[in-house]
């Protein structure tokens, strides 16, 4: 087998590589194939013997994918010796070697890796930092993970183009403050390198480049500075001190209906609607962070215990996510989304042992949204119309029942009762969520009724004259409706 070695070029200098190293790049007998020509180093050999870069490939291919694929054939194609370096070292940040190292082991070829200095230990020798301090994070800027997370250093590189700058700026601008400090280091390691400092707002575009990287030391912020502000009101406040689970629970079901309401004024359809009202979105991403809030809260009470914490919570869930999605995660097949409910419902009976269809259905939701879920529960097994038409024909039989009940309030109370169940079964047949379509019908009322206050005192007209009023508004509030479409 010929000789296949991979190494790095460091961060600056042909000369401040190891003798062995730099003695086998500068070799004749052996073949060297550069990831790039645009390294210090790498045009600094060039000058002193042959070698062949990749840098065609980047300009005749169209993702970073298939460049590395084209590299790593290159290199595994080539008669004789041969030997790839790269940028830094071949063992932080390169998915060609990545690839090389698959197929030699494929093609069952002795491979020899030689790590180098990478840009990572002169940018940590540069700032005077101790990376194990309190750990530190290293994200490619092409490629920042989703989520993000900002509770430890980090450190972005492949901050090559203004675009790709200008795109990890915005990301890390939603959450972390716009004067936070933030390092631009450019060539590491290299004779040339420069280190300037900027707010994180007004980091220039022009700092990008191919040896470009950013680092900084975030503040507590996000999901994890939410835990962490919970824990310390939980030691230093009063009032946060004193709370109970039970004592949380009108606070999660206050601010769960703050939530909904928030959503009922978002744009019917949304996020799919054609117009999309970001005013009403900032007040769901408000009304969000209260119910999370309530979250965080019971599960640092439970933390306290030592029952769990908000990991375990988000663990949990991510397990039953997977669980119950196996068409997914999984290898079962599924056509539509009724399909993936009928599995879902299956696999929460097999999780829970239930003496009941409808265990499961909480007493304390609100009536409609129960008596929907009641509905949808006993559906599992078959007990449902097969079409709307006879749940209106069983809504007209039920409004019967009760103007033959009205002089009786005991009956009348059930048959409404009924009549209401009756209805949010046409809701559900008709895919339409009863508790919203109320909540809109409830927030027209409201509309109308207060334009009718607009024209006057409403008390000491007569009922024909606020009749008139009436439609006047539900007119007036239509065209305007009309108008904004």
């Amino acid at each position: 087998m010929h000789l296949l070695v991979v190494t790095g070029l460091g961060p600056g200098d042909l000369d401040r590589l190891s003798g062995d190293v730099r003695a086998l790049l500068e070799d004749p007998s052996v073949e060297v194939i550069l990831r790039t020509i645009q390294h210090p180093a790498a045009e600094q050999l060039a000058a002193i013997r042959p070698v062949i870069t990749c840098d065609d490939l980047y300009d005749s291919l169209e993702t970073f994918d298939e460049v590395y694929a084209a590299i790593a054939a290159r290199v595994m194609s080539t008669d004789g010796p041969v030997i790839y370096a790269v940028p830094g070292s071949p063992l932080i940040a390169e998915r060609s070697v990545v690839r090389i190292r698959e197929l030699a082991a494929g093609a069952d070829r002795p491979i020899e890796v030689k790590p180098t200095t990478s840009f990572l230990d002169e940018m940590f020798a540069m700032l005077e930092i101790d990376p194990a301090d309190h750990g530190f994070q290293v994200l490619d800027g092409r490629d920042l993970p989703d989520p993000m997370q900002y509770h430890v250093t980090t450190i972005v590189f492949h901050v090559d183009l203004p675009l790709v700058l200008a795109n990890v700026l915005d990301t890390l601008g939603r959450v972390l403050p716009p004067d936070m400090e933030t390092h631009v280091v450019i060539g590491a390691g290299s004779r040339d390198a420069r280190h300037n400092v900027y707010p994180l707002s007004e980091v220039p575009a022009e700092v990008a480049g191919l040896r470009t990287s950013l680092f900084f030391d975030p503040p507590p912020v996000g999901y994890v500075g939410a835990v962490q502000a919970m824990r310390r009101l939980r030691e230093e406040c009063p009032w946060d001190r004193e709370q109970t689970h039970d004592s949380l629970v009108k606070f999660l079901i206050e601010e769960s209906y703050e939530l909904v309401d928030a959503i009922r004024h978002l744009t019917p359809g949304a996020p799919d609607a054609m117009d999309i009202d970001y005013g009403a979105y900032a007040e769901v991403e408000d009304e969000l962070g209260d119910v999370l809030l309530q979250v965080i809260f019971h599960a640092n009470l439970a933390s306290e215990v030592a029952a769990f914490d908000i990991e375990d919570v988000a663990e949990r869930l991510r397990q039953k996510l997977v669980r119950r999605h196996p068409h997914v995660f999984g290898d079962v097949e599924v056509e539509n989304a009724d399909e993936v409910v009928r599995n879902w419902s299956k696999i929460k009976e097999t999780e829970r042992e239930r003496a009941s269809t409808l265990d499961g259905v909480p007493p304390g939701l609100p009536a409609l949204q129960r008596a929907t879920k009641l509905q949808a529960k006993a559906k599992q097994v078959g007990f449902d119309w097969q079409s709307v038409e006879p749940v209106l024909e069983k809504v007209e039989e039920e409004l019967a029942e009760l103007r033959e009940d009205l002089a009786n309030a005991d009956r009348a109370s059930e048959e409404l009762g009924d009549l209401l169940f009756a209805v949010t079964n046409v809701a559900r047949h008709l895919g339409i969520d009863s508790e919203q379509a109320l909540g809109r019908s409830a927030d027209r009322f409201e509309r109308r009724f207060r334009a009718m206050e607009r024209k006057g005192p409403l008390s000491g007209l007569t009922l024909e004259e606020m009749d008139q009023l009436w439609e006047d508004a539900k007119q007036s509030l239509e065209r305007d409706e009309d108008g904004k479409q």
